[in-house]
C-alpha cells in the first residue's frame, strides 16, 4: 500500500505548493480534517476560509475569489461538491470559466462508512458532462502530490477527484504529469486495461496475474479523464483489438463510458466495462470490502479481459 493516503498527501502538496504561490487560496465546507486541507489553513490561515456545511456557497466564494485574481482550492466531499453545488458548478465556474480548482475527496466508495449518500459514484459523469471542466483522477499518493501544481498553474476550471483511503503504490517520484496525456504503465498485445483512480494498481495485479497465464495486458492510466487521451486509447485498440475499463464509478457515464464514445468514433474494439452496476452501494466494514462485493476487484478484472479476448478470438 502507499504510504500516504491520497487525501494526505494532497494537504502536505497543497500547503508546500502554497508558500511558493501567495495566490492560492483554500476553502472547505467544514471538513477540514478530512479533506486535509486544515495542513493549509495552520500554515495560512489569512488564506483559508471555512464557508461552512453549505458546498453551493463554497463554490460561489470560491468564484468570486478567482474573479479577483486567486487560484481558490475549494474543498468538500465528492458527493455533496458533485450534487448539491452542481448548478453554481456548471453556471459560475464552467459557463462562466472562472478559474476555480474544486477538490473532491472521499470520492468513489472510500467514505464506505457513511454509505450511499456519501458515495460519490456518478460524479465522473456529472463533471465530464459539463463544458469547460477538466476533470482529472490520480492513481496514488505520489501522483496526487505531482498534480497540485500543475493544476494551480492551468487556467480553467479543475475538478480533482481524491480518495479517502491508502491506494495500491503505482509510481515514484520521477512520473511527469501533463493534462490530457495518458500513460502506458506495462505494454502487452493480447488486452488493454485502461484505468483510472484507485483501480490502477489493482490492473497492473491484475495484469500480472493474466502474465502467469500466458495472457499479455497492457496497462494505461487515464488520469485525466477530460480532455480524454484519445490517441492513447486509438492506438491500443488497433494493436490489441480488446479493451478492458476498470473504474470506481459507475459504468454508466465514467471512463467506460468515455473510453466506448472514443472508440465509436475512432476503432470500434471489443469492449468491457469494470465499474459499479446500475445501482447504490451499501455500507461495509471498509473500502476494499465495498470495492469487492460491488465488483471493483483484481478477479472482476481479470474476468473481464479474458472475457474481451474470448469475444475477439470469436469475432
Amino acid at each position: 500500500m502507499a504510504t500516504l493516503s491520497m487525501r494526505e498527501a494532497y494537504g502536505i502538496a497543497l500547503a508546500d505548493y502554497g508558500a511558493k504561490n501567495s495566490k492560492v487560496v483554500v476553502l472547505d465546507a467544514d471538513t477540514s480534517s478530512s479533506t486535509m486541507s486544515q495542513l493549509f489553513a495552520r500554515k495560512f490561515p489569512e488564506r483559508f476560509i471555512n464557508v461552512g456545511i453549505a458546498e453551493p456557497c463554497l463554490v460561489d466564494v470560491a468564484v468570486g475569489l478567482a474573479l479577483g485574481g486567486k487560484v481558490p482550492f475549494a474543498n468538500a466531499f465528492a458527493a455533496l461538491i458533485s450534487l448539491r453545488a452542481l448548478e453554481q458548478v456548471r453556471t459560475c465556474v464552467c459557463y462562466a470559466r472562472t478559474n476555480v480548482k474544486l477538490a473532491a475527496g472521499y470520492a468513489g466508495l472510500s467514505d464506505f462508512k457513511d454509505g450511499p449518500t456519501h458515495h460519490a459514484i456518478t460524479d465522473l459523469a456529472l463533471m465530464r458532462a459539463l463544458p469547460g471542466m477538466t476533470v482529472i483522477v490520480p492513481a496514488d499518493a505520489v501522483e496526487t502530490s505531482k498534480w497540485v501544481p500543475v493544476i494551480a498553474e492551468y487556467d480553467g476550471p479543475v475538478y480533482f477527484r481524491l480518495s479517502r483511503s491508502a491506494t495500491l503504490s503505482v509510481h515514484d517520484e520521477s512520473l511527469e504529469v501533463r493534462i490530457g496525456k495518458g500513460i502506458t504503465l506495462k505494454d502487452g498485445s493480447d488486452v488493454t486495461l485502461i484505468a483510472i483512480g484507485a483501480m490502477v494498481g489493482k490492473s497492473l495485479l491484475a495484469a500480472g496475474k493474466l502474465e502467469q497465464e500466458g495472457i499479455h495486458a497492457r496497462v494505461i492510466e487515464m488520469s485525466t479523464l477530460k480532455p480524454l487521451d484519445t490517441e492513447i486509447i486509438d492506438r491500443a485498440a488497433e494493436e490489441t483489438r480488446a479493451i478492458v475499463t476498470a473504474e470506481e464509478h459507475s459504468v454508466i457515464g465514467g471512463l467506460g463510458g468515455a473510453v466506448a464514445e472514443a472508440l465509436s468514433c475512432g476503432i470500434p474494439t471489443v469492449l468491457e466495462r469494470v465499474g459499479i452496476a446500475d445501482t447504490f452501494a451499501r455500507t461495509g466494514l471498509d473500502a476494499d470490502a465495498v470495492m469487492d462485493a460491488f465488483g471493483l476487484s483484481v478477479e472482476n478484472i481479470i474476468h473481464s479481459a479474458k472475457k474481451a479476448l474470448s469475444r475477439k478470438l470469436n469475432k
